[in-house]
């Protein structure tokens, strides 16, 4: 990026009265000042996208920025707390703040969300399917960014497993894979006018690959498991054939509704609906689409006909709530799909940073004096 690049980035993404500020600033004296950067909630602290632009910044400008972390990368950071502090001419920082905020924010957040969701459930395996949730590849970054950052924590401290891939090849290196993951899409069932014949054209295009069965597209989820499991034999001894739960929540599964999946819960884990539960942890327990009764009545059928070594992946809404659910119901799920992870309340993604410093003096707006407490 040149610095013609810059200036024109900065002049249609930052915020306008930032702008204003450096005309200003420039037409009178220039100072040096601290930024302190903070967030208003609970998050595991990730710098790394902000710092890397930053640096760029710096060299394309030919000028010195000094940044000081309070934290490491992952560490939990309370609300509150001062995560790093930016030190510079005036002139040369203040229209940067909207996109250092935007690169910081989100991430911190959603490799909270991840950590939690990992934590929760440390012998599954979790995949980044959060691309088409996103507002576009930068966002697909952050989020990207933030799970790894989440699920390398849970590793560290817990020997999770964690997140294992990306369904996109441009963030499959922050989980340590040039490839993307994933097999086939509803689309491809729905071409192929059935679940076995989708399978087959897979296989046969694929034949190295694991095959991964989506089985709710006609709504036989069962049926058509076990159809599957019948005809690729080969796959399920050598423990390649993986079924993809991924039911709507407008219906239950094949051969499930609500009272039976009250029975199946209370045969599996009696006090997991025993307990007070809202009208959302109910519906994950007991309602339509990918509940936890119907994992368990899919791996039921699955061990019933000899299938042990076939594996469910199930996906849809999998936030972490749910996987905490999910972890007290001790639920048998081997892999999960999300972009869930994605923080429900955008607000809470609002990074802030306040100047607490102009020329080595202190000074920061009325109310925020407790940014010097770690300076």
């Amino acid at each position: 990026m040149s610095n013609n690049e810059l200036e024109e980035f900065l002049d249609l993404n930052t915020d306008h009265y930032f702008k204003k500020t450096k005309s200003i600033i420039l037409k009178n004296k220039d100072v040096e000042v601290t930024y302190a950067i903070f967030m208003r909630r609970p998050v595991l602290f990730c710098p790394s996208l902000a710092i890397k632009w930053l640096r760029k910044v710096e060299k394309i400008r030919k000028t010195k920025f000094r940044i000081e972390m309070c934290y490491d990368e992952g560490d939990w950071v309370g609300a509150g707390e001062p995560l790093m502090f930016l030190s510079g001419y005036f002139s040369q920082l203040v229209e940067l703040e909207t996109i250092y905020l935007q690169l910081i924010g989100p991430s911190s957040v959603a490799a909270y969300n991840a950590y939690k969701m990992c934590t929760d459930l440390p012998n599954t395996r979790f995949m980044a399917m959060d691309a088409r949730h996103c507002a576009g590849p930068a966002m697909h970054e952050l989020m990207a960014y933030g799970a790894s950052v989440g699920s390398k924590k849970a590793k560290k401290e817990f020997k999770a497993i964690g997140f294992v891939g990306s369904s996109c090849k441009s963030t499959s290196p922050y989980f340590d894979n040039i490839n993307a993951l994933g097999t086939m899409p509803h689309a491809l069932i729905g071409y192929a006018g059935s679940t076995y014949k989708a399978a087959e054209y897979y296989h046969s295009i694929f034949p190295k690959d694991p095959l991964i069965v989506l089985v709710d597209y006609f709504g036989k989820e069962i049926s058509d498991t076990l159809e599957i499991c019948h005809s690729f034999k080969d796959l399920v001894e050598k423990e390649k054939l993986y079924i993809r739960l991924d039911t709507h929540g407008g219906r239950y599964i094949e051969g499930l509704d609500m009272e039976k999946s009250y029975n199946i819960l209370e045969k599996f884990n009696p006090s997991c609906i025993r307990t007070y539960r809202n009208e959302q942890e109910l519906k994950w327990l007991v309602g339509a689409g990918v509940s936890a009764a119907a994992i368990i009545y899919l791996r039921n059928k699955l061990n019933e006909n000899g299938y042990e070594n076939v594996k469910i992946i199930a996906s849809s809404g999998f936030n972490p709530a749910k996987c905490k659910l999910f972890s007290i119901a001790k639920v048998p799920i081997d892999i999960i799909g999300t972009g869930s992870y994605i923080p429900d309340l955008w607000e809470e993604t609002y990074a802030t940073s306040d100047i607490i410093k102009y020329d080595g003096n202190n000074l920061v707006k009325k109310g925020r004096e407790f940014l010097f407490k770690k300076k």
